[in-house]
Protein backbone atom coordinates (compact mmCIF):
# COMPACT_ATOMS: atom_id res chain seq x y z
CA UNK A 1 0.00 0.00 0.00
CA UNK A 2 1.20 3.47 -0.68
CA UNK A 3 0.28 6.55 1.13
CA UNK A 4 0.65 10.07 0.31
CA UNK A 5 0.63 12.02 3.50
CA UNK A 6 0.45 16.22 3.06
CA UNK A 7 1.86 17.53 6.50
CA UNK A 8 0.83 21.19 7.23
CA UNK A 9 2.78 24.23 7.87
CA UNK A 10 0.61 24.70 10.19
CA UNK A 11 1.42 21.45 12.06
CA UNK A 12 5.24 22.72 12.94
CA UNK A 13 4.78 22.32 16.46
CA UNK A 14 3.04 19.24 16.60
CA UNK A 15 4.62 17.36 13.44
CA UNK A 16 6.65 15.69 15.56
CA UNK A 17 4.54 13.73 17.22
CA UNK A 18 2.54 13.05 14.26
CA UNK A 19 5.60 12.02 12.59
CA UNK A 20 6.78 9.69 15.45
CA UNK A 21 3.17 7.92 15.69
CA UNK A 22 2.94 6.87 12.04
CA UNK A 23 6.85 5.94 12.26
CA UNK A 24 5.76 3.54 15.31
CA UNK A 25 3.14 2.50 12.95
CA UNK A 26 5.17 1.59 10.59
CA UNK A 27 7.48 -0.78 12.35
CA UNK A 28 4.33 -2.23 13.67
CA UNK A 29 2.64 -3.55 10.98
CA UNK A 30 3.32 -6.19 8.99
CA UNK A 31 2.46 -4.99 5.80
CA UNK A 32 4.60 -3.38 3.35
CA UNK A 33 3.12 0.40 3.66
CA UNK A 34 4.93 3.51 1.83
CA UNK A 35 4.53 6.31 3.29
CA UNK A 36 5.87 9.60 1.52
CA UNK A 37 5.24 12.27 3.34
CA UNK A 38 4.82 15.75 1.12
CA UNK A 39 5.34 18.93 3.73
CA UNK A 40 3.69 22.34 3.20
CA UNK A 41 5.11 25.29 3.07
CA UNK A 42 3.93 27.11 6.08
CA UNK A 43 6.18 29.73 7.54
CA UNK A 44 8.58 29.82 5.14
CA UNK A 45 5.95 29.97 2.23
CA UNK A 46 4.61 32.42 3.94
CA UNK A 47 8.10 34.56 3.54
CA UNK A 48 7.94 34.24 0.02
CA UNK A 49 4.34 35.63 -0.44
CA UNK A 50 5.35 38.57 1.81
CA UNK A 51 8.19 39.19 -0.24
CA UNK A 52 6.52 38.39 -3.15
CA UNK A 53 4.21 41.61 -2.49
CA UNK A 54 6.45 43.91 -1.39
CA UNK A 55 8.85 43.53 -4.25
CA UNK A 56 6.38 42.65 -6.85
CA UNK A 57 7.77 39.09 -7.78
CA UNK A 58 6.55 37.28 -10.81
CA UNK A 59 4.42 34.19 -10.76
CA UNK A 60 7.24 31.65 -12.11
CA UNK A 61 10.15 33.04 -9.83
CA UNK A 62 7.76 32.60 -6.79
CA UNK A 63 6.23 29.27 -8.04
CA UNK A 64 10.31 27.97 -7.80
CA UNK A 65 10.80 29.96 -4.16
CA UNK A 66 7.63 28.26 -2.61
CA UNK A 67 8.35 25.11 -3.95
CA UNK A 68 12.15 25.36 -2.62
CA UNK A 69 9.71 26.50 0.67
CA UNK A 70 8.68 23.49 0.96
CA UNK A 71 12.03 21.73 0.97
CA UNK A 72 12.82 23.81 4.04
CA UNK A 73 10.09 22.40 5.93
CA UNK A 74 11.32 19.01 4.74
CA UNK A 75 14.08 19.63 6.64
CA UNK A 76 12.47 20.65 9.45
CA UNK A 77 10.91 17.92 9.42
CA UNK A 78 13.77 15.64 9.50
CA UNK A 79 15.47 17.18 12.02
CA UNK A 80 12.50 16.64 13.83
CA UNK A 81 11.65 12.89 13.62
CA UNK A 82 14.86 11.45 11.75
CA UNK A 83 12.50 10.62 9.20
CA UNK A 84 14.88 10.18 5.43
CA UNK A 85 14.58 12.39 2.30
CA UNK A 86 13.51 11.71 -0.72
CA UNK A 87 14.10 13.18 -3.85
CA UNK A 88 12.86 10.50 -6.47
CA UNK A 89 9.55 8.66 -6.45
CA UNK A 90 10.13 5.89 -9.03
CA UNK A 91 12.08 4.16 -6.13
CA UNK A 92 10.41 4.94 -2.69
CA UNK A 93 11.24 2.67 -0.19
CA UNK A 94 9.14 0.81 2.48
CA UNK A 95 8.27 2.64 5.90
CA UNK A 96 7.74 6.58 5.74
CA UNK A 97 10.13 8.90 3.89
CA UNK A 98 9.68 12.99 3.07
CA UNK A 99 9.60 14.17 -0.29
CA UNK A 100 11.82 16.71 -1.40
CA UNK A 101 9.48 17.89 -4.16
CA UNK A 102 12.15 20.81 -5.80
CA UNK A 103 14.08 18.36 -8.36
CA UNK A 104 10.94 16.69 -8.89
CA UNK A 105 8.71 19.34 -9.91
CA UNK A 106 11.55 20.77 -12.40
CA UNK A 107 12.27 18.05 -14.31
CA UNK A 108 8.51 16.82 -14.62
CA UNK A 109 7.06 20.90 -14.81
CA UNK A 110 3.69 19.74 -15.26
CA UNK A 111 1.91 22.35 -12.60
CA UNK A 112 0.77 25.67 -13.21
CA UNK A 113 3.27 28.09 -11.96
CA UNK A 114 0.78 29.90 -9.49
CA UNK A 115 -0.28 31.19 -5.76
CA UNK A 116 -3.19 28.84 -6.11
CA UNK A 117 -1.22 25.38 -7.07
CA UNK A 118 0.19 24.94 -3.29
CA UNK A 119 1.66 21.93 -1.65
CA UNK A 120 -2.21 20.81 -1.54
CA UNK A 121 -2.65 20.42 -4.89
CA UNK A 122 1.52 19.09 -5.42
CA UNK A 123 0.77 16.01 -2.86
CA UNK A 124 -2.41 15.10 -5.35
CA UNK A 125 -0.12 15.28 -7.93
CA UNK A 126 2.30 13.23 -6.69
CA UNK A 127 -0.10 10.66 -5.00
CA UNK A 128 -1.83 10.29 -8.76
CA UNK A 129 2.13 9.45 -9.73
CA UNK A 130 2.62 6.88 -7.46
CA UNK A 131 -1.17 5.46 -7.06
CA UNK A 132 -1.21 6.09 -3.28
CA UNK A 133 -3.89 6.74 -0.79
CA UNK A 134 -4.05 10.90 0.01
CA UNK A 135 -3.98 11.96 3.04
CA UNK A 136 -4.22 15.79 3.99
CA UNK A 137 -3.11 16.41 7.72
CA UNK A 138 -4.02 20.05 8.63
CA UNK A 139 -4.90 22.13 11.93
CA UNK A 140 -8.53 21.51 12.07
CA UNK A 141 -10.93 18.56 11.71
CA UNK A 142 -11.82 18.75 8.30
CA UNK A 143 -13.89 21.17 5.50
CA UNK A 144 -16.07 23.24 7.41
CA UNK A 145 -19.05 25.16 7.24
CA UNK A 146 -21.40 27.26 9.67
CA UNK A 147 -22.89 24.15 10.57
CA UNK A 148 -19.83 22.47 11.42
CA UNK A 149 -17.28 19.46 10.08
CA UNK A 150 -18.86 18.25 6.33
CA UNK A 151 -17.99 14.20 6.68
CA UNK A 152 -18.29 14.05 2.91
CA UNK A 153 -18.21 16.18 -0.11
CA UNK A 154 -17.70 15.31 -3.86
CA UNK A 155 -14.79 17.34 -5.43
CA UNK A 156 -17.18 19.51 -7.17
CA UNK A 157 -19.28 20.72 -4.58
CA UNK A 158 -15.75 21.45 -2.79
CA UNK A 159 -14.64 23.56 -5.93
CA UNK A 160 -18.20 25.42 -5.41
CA UNK A 161 -17.19 26.64 -1.81
CA UNK A 162 -14.68 28.79 -2.86
CA UNK A 163 -11.87 29.16 0.31
CA UNK A 164 -11.22 26.30 2.58
CA UNK A 165 -8.70 24.80 3.64
CA UNK A 166 -7.17 23.46 0.79
CA UNK A 167 -5.99 25.45 -2.14
CA UNK A 168 -8.40 26.42 -5.16
CA UNK A 169 -6.80 23.99 -7.21
CA UNK A 170 -6.96 20.23 -5.07
CA UNK A 171 -10.53 19.75 -6.38
CA UNK A 172 -9.45 20.20 -9.75
CA UNK A 173 -6.86 17.86 -9.38
CA UNK A 174 -9.31 15.43 -7.69
CA UNK A 175 -11.82 15.76 -10.05
CA UNK A 176 -9.66 15.13 -13.02
CA UNK A 177 -7.95 12.45 -11.95
CA UNK A 178 -11.04 10.68 -10.49
CA UNK A 179 -8.79 10.39 -6.69
CA UNK A 180 -10.58 10.91 -3.31
CA UNK A 181 -8.78 12.34 0.14
CA UNK A 182 -9.10 12.74 3.70
CA UNK A 183 -8.47 15.67 5.62
CA UNK A 184 -7.67 15.30 9.30
CA UNK A 185 -6.54 16.58 12.06
CA UNK A 186 -2.90 16.35 12.50
CA UNK A 187 -3.23 17.50 15.98
CA UNK A 188 -4.91 14.03 16.75
CA UNK A 189 -1.34 11.78 15.36
CA UNK A 190 -3.88 8.77 15.99
CA UNK A 191 -6.37 10.05 14.07
CA UNK A 192 -3.96 10.13 10.83
CA UNK A 193 -2.84 6.98 11.96
CA UNK A 194 -6.45 5.41 11.74
CA UNK A 195 -7.06 7.29 8.65
CA UNK A 196 -3.60 5.28 6.85
CA UNK A 197 -5.36 2.00 8.20
CA UNK A 198 -8.90 2.80 6.33
CA UNK A 199 -10.32 2.98 9.41
CA UNK A 200 -13.52 5.74 9.81
CA UNK A 201 -11.92 8.84 11.65
CA UNK A 202 -13.42 12.55 12.60
CA UNK A 203 -12.43 14.09 9.36
CA UNK A 204 -14.00 15.35 5.82
CA UNK A 205 -13.77 12.27 3.22
CA UNK A 206 -13.41 14.17 -0.53
CA UNK A 207 -14.90 12.29 -3.14
CA UNK A 208 -13.33 12.58 -6.71
CA UNK A 209 -15.43 10.91 -9.36
CA UNK A 210 -18.96 12.46 -8.07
Amino acid sequence: MKVVLKIGGSLIEQAESLLNAVTKHCASTGSKVKIVVVPGGGIFANRIREASRIHSIGDEAAHWMAVAAMEQYAHLLMDKSDVPLIDDIEHIPEGISILLPYRLLRTTDELDHSWDVTSDTIAAWVAHRIDAKLIKATDVDGVLNKDGLIEAISAKELESMGETCTDRILPQMLSKYCMDCIIVNGGYPERVVAAIEGRIVRSTYIKGNI
